[in-house]
Parts: structure tokens; C-alpha cells; sequence
């Protein structure tokens, strides 16, 4: 089984990370994702608290699609990876990740282990994929997303709420995850 691993905050989860992942399966890229919010971030602060995180994302969950409880403290993805290696043996893992994060990849603690997994790339504006992939003498073992278009972050989420401008906010979360957090009072920490 070709199983992603999709790595990161998700403070908040929006339409843009589920579209990654939707596309992913949908197109038979991957057969199933791992979606693992990290309990502490090393470059993040303020982040909603990890019991929400995974709340809000159990809202995607499905046969395909499973949410992590479970190495969402584990501080780097090297770490991530080495334990699930263990864990699925017999899966073929993929390192799910936006365009942006292969640019400072050798930045990455232990990133020399995570090339030995496939990456799955979505493209996020002009980036040379390639041409980073090639530095990283990275020559097989990745597919690269070029006609996927995401032009939403968590940052921007965050900021809408801040700035309590609900105008548009259901172009980039959904109904229930909006609810969600109103309904927990987390809108000034997102």
C-alpha cells in the first residue's frame, strides 16, 4: 500500500490541505493518508490546542483518510517517519508536502534519512521542484503536483479571524470547522 504522510499544524485544517489530499487519492497517487498534526512545532507558536487540531480534522476522517493520535508529539518528522517505518512495514511511505518546504528541506534536522522515502510535492507558485530535488541529489521517488491549485493558508485563516472578517471564510474552511471554532471559543487563537 502506498501510504502518505501528511505532517504539520493545521491550525486550522482547511478546504486547501483536504483538496491536497482528496487529489492524492482521487487521482491514485496514494491509497491512504496519514494525517498527523504535530502536538509542538519547533518554528510555530499559539497554536491551537492538539485535542482541537485533531478534532477539527476527524471531521475528513474514512477509510482512506486517518487522523493520528498517536506521534503527534514526536518533534521532527525524521522522527515521524523512523517510528511509522516500523509500523508499516509492508507500505511504501510517502512524505506529503507543499512546494514551499522542499526550498529549505536540507535545513530539515536529519533530512539525509527522509530522502531515502517518496515524496508527494504539490507545486505553490514558481518554484523549481526539480532543480531542489536535484541539489538534494534526490533523482527518483517523488511525484510532483503540477495542476493543483491551492492558494489558501492557515495564516491567512488565522488572520481573518483575528480581523473577524467572516465575509468569505467558507472559500477556505468548512461550515464545521468554522462552527467548531466559535463553538469552543478559539476564534482568537487561530
Amino acid at each position: 500500500m502506498r501510504l502518505g504522510v501528511y505532517v504539520g499544524s493545521f491550525n486550522p485544517v482547511h478546504k486547501g490541505h483536504i483538496k491536497i489530499i482528496n487529489y492524492l487519492l482521487d487521482n491514485n497517487y496514494l491509497d491512504k493518508v496519514l494525517v498527523i498534526p504535530t502536538g509542538s512545532y519547533w518554528d510555530k507558536n499559539n497554536l491551537i490546542d492538539i485535542d482541537d487540531r485533531i478534532n477539527m480534522l476527524k471531521m475528513y476522517e474514512n477509510d482512506k483518510v486517518i487522523i493520528d493520535t498517536v506521534h503527534n508529539n514526536l518533534e521532527y518528522t525524521y522522527l515521524i517517519f523512523r517510528k511509522l517505518k516500523e509500523e508499516y512495514k509492508k507500505d511504501i511511505l510517502y512524505l506529503v508536502m507543499g512546494a514551499d518546504n522542499i526550498v529549505d528541506f536540507n535545513k530539515w534536522r536529519e533530512y539525509e534519512e527522509l530522502l531515502d522515502y517518496n515524496f508527494a510535492i504539490v507545486n505553490r507558485g514558481d518554484i523549481d521542484i526539480r532543480g531542489y530535488l536535484n541539489c538534494l541529489n534526490k533523482k527518483d521517488g517523488y511525484v510532483i503536483i503540477d495542476d493543483l491549485d491551492i492558494d489558501i493558508s492557515s495564516t491567512y485563516v488565522r488572520e481573518c479571524f483575528k480581523n473577524k472578517d467572516y465575509k468569505d471564510i467558507d472559500k477556505y474552511i468548512d461550515e464545521n470547522v468554522y462552527l467548531y471554532i466559535k463553538k469552543n471559543n478559539l476564534d482568537g487563537l487561530v
